[in-house]
């Protein structure tokens, strides 16, 4: 799944260290998310789009796997 978490990282300047303490994860949780290795589970988004002040829609992009 694609997203924008690490645009909206830069524009909200927050290290990922902070962004990782604000949400309650670890740093490597971050950095998977942001390499699109990841995929959240509905908590952790939530907790996202509220850091961001967006809709999670508007965080994360779903794309349907062609079968």
């Amino acid at each position: 799944m694609k997203n924008h978490v690490r645009d909206l990282r830069m524009q909200y300047d927050l290290s990922q260290d902070a962004l990782a303490e604000k949400v309650g994860v670890s740093r490597q949780t971050i950095i998977s998310l942001e390499k699109g290795k990841y995929n959240p589970s509905i908590m952790l988004a939530f907790k996202l789009a509220r850091v961001f002040r967006c809709q999670i829609e508007d965080l994360f992009i779903y794309e349907e796997e062609n079968s």
